[in-house]
């Protein structure tokens, strides 16, 4: 008389049951807010370059290069100080928020509320035109600067520097294997460039809102979507086909 198999383990949940992992119970809401967080790192930018005065607040590649170019006597005067203040500011944000996620535990929610404040105190200081000597402007600088900084760290997926991103999409789209994903790669692509067009012909007084809305608009998704999962930003290496992995490390 042959004995009954034996019970299978119960197998583990999965991605989709799971609601810590960003791709679980709603993809397209981390895709959505991974899409919000782009724009707003366009909408920052821009408004930084166009209003604060020829530098980045999140793109320090270009913001090296100015520095350079500074050293070398061409641009506008006062850049340097600019480059070096937005890269002080980027990298205390960006240390800081290692710290909260890293030894404090802090959840993806808290990390972008902290980018926000930071991107909202911006606003409003632009926006009452409290912002009125080059010291102001290096302050106003230094708070959005801090907020790119944050953001950097909130997702493995990186939301303020594209060029891997551009090249592995364009290397897809020559091989012929796109995948299901790339509709949202290109539509953070699509997404800096047209907040940072639109920024550049705003109301000026409301110049930095965009940042804020996107912003905000993000932490909404990843607080009701996202359930506000811990970071695990060093546990996985960042994807060639996910950005620039020498700038991400």
């Amino acid at each position: 008389m042959s004995s009954a198999p034996p019970a299978l383990p119960p197998s583990p949940p999965s991605a989709s049951s799971s609601g810590g992992s960003r791709t679980g119970d709603a993809p397209w809401g981390g895709e959505a807010a991974l899409l919000l967080l782009s724009a707003a790192s366009g909408a920052a930018d821009a408004f930084v370059f166009l209003c604060v005065g020829q530098v980045f607040a999140g793109v320090m590649t270009g913001n090296l290069v100015l520095l350079g170019a500074s050293a070398a006597g061409a641009g506008e005067d006062g850049v340097a100080l600019k480059v070096v203040v937005a890269l002080g500011a980027y990298f205390c944000g960006a240390a800081a928020a290692a710290l909260m996620a890293g030894r404090w535990g802090y959840r993806v929610p808290a990390l972008l509320g902290v980018e926000v404040v930071l991107l909202g105190a911006a606003a409003a200081l632009w926006g009452l035109e409290l912002v009125s000597s080059y010291g102001d402007r290096l302050g106003l600088l230094s708070l959005v600067a801090a907020a790119m900084g944050v953001q950097g760290r909130v997702r493995v997926t990186p939301t303020n520097y594209f060029t891997g991103t551009l090249t592995s999409l364009a290397g897809r789209v020559a091989l012929r294997k796109l995948r299901g994903g790339d509709g949202w790669v290109l539509g953070r692509l699509a997404a800096v460039a047209a907040v940072a067009a639109l920024a550049e012909r705003w109301w000026s007084p409301g110049a930095a809102l965009g940042a804020v809305v996107m912003a905000a608009g993000a932490l909404a998704l990843e607080t009701v979507w996202g359930r506000g999962g811990r970071l695990r930003p060093d546990r996985r290496k960042p994807r060639p086909d996910r950005g620039n992995p020498a700038g991400a490390a």
